[in-house]
């Protein structure tokens, strides 16, 4: 005979389990305690088996009709229901496991293991966190390009153009870790290139113009600011590197006999081992900051010598000489080298682009340029070196094309 709720309301413990049946194995166990479990009596591969449904009344009786319903049809599939059950039950809690904040978390980890810059490290961190708020506790495998959307939206709406063009390449970064590891099916963020306003193309001040050029170079030399910053001015116009990779050089990486300034690939943007040949000039301001910079940086912090100098203080230095950040930059030094040196037509634009630190776009062609080019590059330097003095002395320079 059915049951009603009245009588499941009505139904009282006894010393024993009282078993009340509702038809096609629906039971209603009442426990001695007082409590009424929901169980299905059902038979597969030829065993007896007991499916627990729920407590009543959190699941009522027209809830427990459907559990039953549900559980009858997976039988007549040939699937066990508990098995079925405890199958689900153990893919919730690994997504709950694999949220999107513990996947990121991963992908930082991996990030700080492979030996990033901190630097690098930081930003993908801080990108992430413009994420975390609205799709960290999700099960990554449930998060849909929409979602990711509206939160690029979000930082878009900001006008925040290279956050959110960053943030998604970031998002699509621990999408691609979490399918890799087999926690996530597809990477949503490669459905939504185009869907956010692209940042206009702002490149960095620089003079690139030769006679403004030793303008600069001779405003370097009256500066009347730390010793340390002067010769900081006067490194980067001479290696061209970038502004992150002086400002953390170590007297470690120089072997100033040798004449070379080996950089970490840790430390490069590239995160390829970079080599700077030092011309006479670059060795003639090494070798007394030696004397009177402490500790293992060229250019230790003011407030601590355990840490390097500032990332703004070469702009700072540049905007108290005169030089607004429309007109030069520290990353400018490099757009003037380079414009000079592909301009005078006497060396190899291979060369030049090695001693830039840049990677070839084309994946094949980097696989079989394997030369350096360094004894080029030496000449180079010495050649830039030289010219750098004859503009500073405001001689003309004029282009010789090979």
């Amino acid at each position: 005979m059915a049951l009603t709720d009245r009588a499941i309301r009505a139904a009282k413990a006894s010393g024993t389990i009282a078993k009340l049946s509702d038809g096609s194995g629906l039971q209603l166990w009442i426990t001695p305690d007082g409590a009424k479990r929901w169980r299905l009596a059902y038979r597969y591969n030829g065993r007896q088996k007991a499916l627990a449904i729920g407590v009543y009344p959190t699941i009522g009786l027209h809830g427990a009709r459907e559990a039953r319903d549900q559980a009858r049809r997976l039988l007549a599939a040939g699937q066990d229901p508990t098995l079925t059950k405890r199958l689900t039950r153990a893919s919730k809690l690994a997504a709950s496991a694999n949220t999107f904040d513990a996947i990121a978390d991963e992908l930082l980890e991996k990030k700080r293991r492979e030996a990033r810059a901190e630097r690098t490290t930081s930003k993908v961190e801080w990108l992430l966190s413009l994420a975390r708020h609205d799709l960290g506790a999700r099960p990554i495998a449930d998060i849909t390009a929409p979602e990711i959307l509206r939160v690029l939206k979000s930082v878009e709406a900001r006008g925040r153009l290279e956050s959110a063009k960053r943030l998604r390449a970031t998002i699509g970064q621990v999408f691609r870790f979490a399918v890799a590891t087999g926690r996530a099916d597809i990477d949503p963020t490669a459905a939504l290139r185009g869907a956010i306003a692209s940042p206009v193309v702002q490149h960095r001040a620089a003079i690139i113009e030769p006679k403004a050029f030793g303008g600069l170079l001779r405003a370097i030399a009256t500066y009347e600011g730390a010793p340390e910053t002067t010769a900081a001015l006067e490194l980067m116009a001479l290696t061209f590197v970038r502004p992150g990779e002086l400002r953390t050089a170590e007297w470690s990486e120089f072997d100033l006999d040798a004449a070379v300034w080996s950089i970490a690939a840790e430390k490069m943007k590239m995160r390829r081992p970079h080599r700077v040949p030092l011309a006479p000039q670059a060795l003639a301001i090494l070798r007394p900051l030696r004397g009177i910079s402490r500790g293992r940086f060229l250019f230790p912090s003011i407030r601590s010598l355990q840490r390097c100098m500032s990332e703004n203080t070469i702009n700072a230095a540049l905007r108290r000489l005169g030089f607004s950040k429309d007109q030069m930059t520290g990353h400018g030094f490099r757009s003037a080298a380079s414009s000079m040196l592909n301009e005078s037509g006497l060396w190899s634009a291979d060369a030049i682009e090695r001693q830039l630190a840049h990677v070839d776009a084309d994946s094949v062609r980097r696989a079989y340029a394997r030369a350096d080019y360094w004894e080029e590059r030496v000449r180079m330097m010495a050649w830039w070196a030289d010219r750098c003095d004859e503009m500073k002395r405001g001689g003309v320079v004029v282009p010789l094309r090979a």
